[in-house]
């Protein structure tokens, strides 16, 4: 981390000392006063690009500086992990009873509303627990308990999120199954299989005798534990790209109302208007993070390399034994440690994005941190 500041600060012209904002207000870093409107370079300009890439480094270095808010990884881990779990039992479940397409739209409705709230109101702790005017290092705690003065708009941000969620994935569904032309088919095939048929592989699945895992000995069926993986994993994939791209589409919106206390609807209107200024710091930044966790998720050709050349017959025909089942483990939950935390150094870019779109000034400069 600390070779990533001296690179940016050598390289992107980044102050060294963290720099300081004199403000009038008594609850968070900055003032409405000291806000104003307007980016010099606009919404598309390289000086925007700039700020994102920017964004994600100063992010990096405030996370570095307040190591309290790493409890965003592990609660972040919790929550998706809660709805891959319910992905699978859900599944199970449908597929014993084979209930409705009413019935089906509600579960899935109720799993993304109760997903969709904890982000949200994980989101928000973090937000504030990184403005809140105080001494001392940050603490995620403080900005939930903060938070909670915000539940009835988070709640109602998180119901239209699910709903566009919902209404993303039936338009995904028409366009890729019903519009999509049946010429062009092999790319829709490839697109929606390459994750598919790479968790299918060593090491994301252990092995390719999928009775191994997933059938109780002696009694045959499924096991409710391990139905969260693959198929509640896959589910949860699914929701998390929908959710993420709601996320980087009105990325302003939670930031208006716990540091602005702007109503739902100032607040998504707001976002949309900052979006037209700063949509192209915000892709930055979105693709910049995107790289880093896409390079560590790369590294798993290394690993399925390094055991189809030292055992490939044990590794690919049977179980594979114990240590590499053991190395495939440590690769995992390493790449998911990383994507957690690079998603918890996206939230804290957001807060920086944010006050960059208001103070027109690089995230990072004067002015833009709270002083501690």
């Amino acid at each position: 981390m600390r070779l990533i500041s001296v690179i940016a600060d050598q390289w992107l012209g980044l102050c060294r000392k963290p720099p300081v904002v004199r403000t009038m207000q008594t609850d968070f870093g900055f003032s409405q006063e000291s806000l104003h409107e307007g980016l010099p370079d606009g919404g598309g300009g390289s000086g925007t690009m700039r700020r994102g890439i920017e964004s994600a480094l100063s992010a990096m270095r405030t996370l570095n500086r307040n190591r309290q808010l790493l409890w965003f990884t592990p609660l972040l881990g919790l929550v998706l992990a809660g709805n891959a779990i319910g992905q699978g039992a859900l599944w199970y479940i449908n597929r014993i009873l084979q209930p409705g397409t009413i019935v089906v739209y509600l579960q899935d409705f109720l799993l993304g509303f109760a997903t969709l709230f904890f982000l949200v109101f994980l989101f928000a702790g973090l937000i504030l627990s990184i403005s809140l005017k105080k001494e001392g290092p940050a603490s995620l705690f403080e900005g939930l308990c903060g938070a909670k003065k915000y539940l009835k708009a988070l709640l109602l941000w998180s119901l239209v999120l699910v709903l566009a969620g919902m209404l993303l994935e039936r338009m995904y569904v028409y366009f890729a199954i019903i519009w999509f032309p049946h010429e062009l088919g092999f790319i829709y095939t490839i697109g929606n299989g390459f994750f598919t048929s790479t968790i299918f592989q060593f090491p994301f699945n252990w092995t390719l005798d999928w009775n191994m895992l997933t059938e109780i000995p002696g009694y045959g069926g499924r096991s409710l534990l391990l139905l969260a993986y693959p198929f509640g994993f896959l589910g949860t994939l699914h929701f998390s790209a929908i959710t993420l791209l709601m996320f980087v589409l009105t990325p302003f919106v939670v930031p208006l109302i716990v540091l602005e206390q702007k109503t739902l609807k100032e607040a998504i209107v707001g976002s949309f208007a900052m979006m037209k200024k700063t949509w192209a710091g915000v892709t930055a930044c979105a693709i910049f993070l995107g790289v880093i966790v896409s390079g560590v998720f790369l590294t798993y050709l290394l690993l399925q390399a390094a055991s189809g050349i030292v055992d490939p017959y044990q590794t690919v025909i049977f179980h594979p034994p114990g240590t590499w089942i053991a190395l495939a483990l440590i690769y995992n939950i390493a790449l998911l440690i990383v994507a957690f935390v690079v998603a918890t150094i996206g939230g804290i870019a957001v807060r920086d994005l944010y006050l960059s779109a208001k103070t027109g000034q690089i995230p990072g400069s004067a002015g833009t941190e709270p002083h501690h």
